[in-house]
């Protein structure tokens, strides 16, 4: 099957991968995007345009920062195969999109890595059986485009949502001078915090531009559910201040 991804990034690049090595055919679209983008995709077929992608693929899955989900699926409007948003988004957004729901929870998928896709919507099993025996491991939850979306974002809003209470508080000791005491406390009361410490600051200043938009729709989904949003409001105020690509 021809596969379209829209747009190989870290974590699209590796699911092609994937999709390439169960013999599908991968195609991509290189207008607009940079060297390194390229780089990744060289082992597909680059079509030139996402209006390409869309004329040529029976599927495609939409890989990117969840601020860009809608922008992304309105460049192959009016496709009329199996469109995959597996974004980082609140269920009301994937809902909005349409198409096939999907979650990403772990590292991109390599050998002996554990990743996860959770898909929901009337196609997902189409889906899933695309990445069977591959390092992707699908799991369709329901036929309702949302679902997956949720499961998402009730995971990440822990792992993520904590790692930005952790940086949080961490500056604030170092602010009132009392860090070296608290990762004292933490040593002696806590000591799998300092390496959750140490994680969290090494994934805010890779990608944690990238959990901005993340963040705030999970503020959103909290929000539509009747429950407190301002945890994730601030984390994606902590994660704001993340470096941004390019920048020194």
């Amino acid at each position: 099957m021809i596969v379209g991804l829209l747009h190989p990034g870290e974590m699209g690049s590796a699911l092609g991968t994937a999709l390439l090595q169960n013999g599908h055919e991968i195609v991509w679209a290189s207008a607009g995007r940079s060297e390194e983008t390229a780089r990744r995709a060289a082992p597909f077929r680059d079509v030139g345009t996402p209006a390409e992608v869309a004329e040529a693929s029976a599927v495609i899955v939409s890989v990117c920062p969840p601020h860009a989900a809608r922008n992304v699926a309105a460049s192959v409007a009016g496709f009329e195969g199996i469109y995959v948003d597996a974004n980082a988004v609140s269920p009301a957004t994937a809902r909005e999109i349409a198409g096939v729901d999907g979650g990403i929870i772990g590292p991109p998928p390599r050998d002996g890595s554990t990743t996860r896709l959770y898909l929901s919507g009337l196609d997902a099993s189409q889906v899933a059986a695309l990445f069977e025996g591959t390092a992707v491991e699908p799991r369709v939850l329901s036929d309702e485009v949302g679902t997956a979306s949720a499961m998402k974002v009730a995971f990440a809003a822990w792992s993520k949502g904590t790692a930005a209470m952790l940086l949080t508080i961490h500056r604030l000791a170092q602010a009132e001078g009392v860090d070296e005491p608290l990762l004292g406390e933490w040593r002696e009361w806590h000591p799998e915090l300092l390496e959750d410490l140490a994680r969290a600051g090494r994934a805010a200043e890779q990608k944690g531009w990238r959990w901005v938009g993340e963040m705030e729709e999970i503020a959103d989904t909290f929000a539509a559910a009747g429950l407190p949003d301002g945890f994730h409001r601030a984390a994606a105020e902590v994660f704001r201040a993340s470096p941004q690509p390019g920048s020194s």
